[in-house]
């Protein structure tokens, strides 16, 4: 199906910017007309579908309506997994193969109908900027998907027993100087060398610590 007019919802301090060329380019493949926007007050209701991808406010309902469909995806076997940075949240926990889904918004956080799911693959040796291209190249796939198969699908309830990821910040990069580097490998690949650099504190010092592959 060719909708005429598709907005990608975003943040302005979201990851998901370094890429936005690239899913733009992908969604207007199929001659789709494609707009960028930060703020959901900003899409009028000619936007037939509002892609929310990174965006950091919860969208009240008299927003959401006006779109024909307003779509999240989110790395979670939803309801499990609800909130912020589930995808960093599971490496930690030492997954490597991730669920992502896509599904309708809803007025409250990750509770809304799921089109379909996927994974994202991870090896287990792949630093941040490794595992957010693999994150977002599984995000366009998911988003295209939807566009080209619009007729046949079907919506899945969310069944089970929710669970919550809280907001990750600057203190979870920190390192335990009594535990070892391979004991905590997992944190290391997860962080960011430039927002939020892996850090240990000792002797009342606080060091820094960027971390990089060959």
């Amino acid at each position: 199906m060719n909708f005429k007019n598709i907005a990608v919802l975003t943040s302005q301090e979201s990851w998901i910017l370094e890429y936005k060329d690239e899913i733009i380019n992908a969604l207007r493949a199929s001659n789709h007309n494609v707009k960028l926007f930060f703020n959901h007050e900003d899409i009028s209701s000619k936007y037939e579908i509002v892609f929310i991808l990174s965006y950091f406010k919860i969208i009240p309902e008299k927003y959401l309506i006006k779109h024909k469909h307003n779509l999240v995806v989110h790395e979670s076997e939803l309801p499990k997994g609800k909130g912020w940075s589930p995808l960093f949240w599971q490496i930690l926990e030492g997954k490597n193969k991730i669920p992502i889904v896509l599904f309708e918004a809803a007025s409250k956080m990750d509770n809304g109908q799921i089109y379909f799911k996927d994974y994202v693959d991870l090896i287990g040796n792949e630093l941040n900027k490794e595992i957010r291209k693999k994150q977002v190249h599984k995000t366009i796939e998911l988003c295209v998907t939807f566009l080209s198969s619009y007729k046949t699908l079907t919506l899945q309830q969310q069944k089970g027993m929710p669970t919550y990821y809280k907001k990750r910040t600057e203190k979870d990069s920190e390192l335990d100087i009594n535990k070892s580097i391979k004991e905590q490998f997992n944190l290391l690949r997860i962080v960011n060398n430039r927002d939020y650099p892996a850090f240990f504190s000792i002797h009342g010092k606080k060091y820094i610590l960027n971390i990089f592959n060959d």
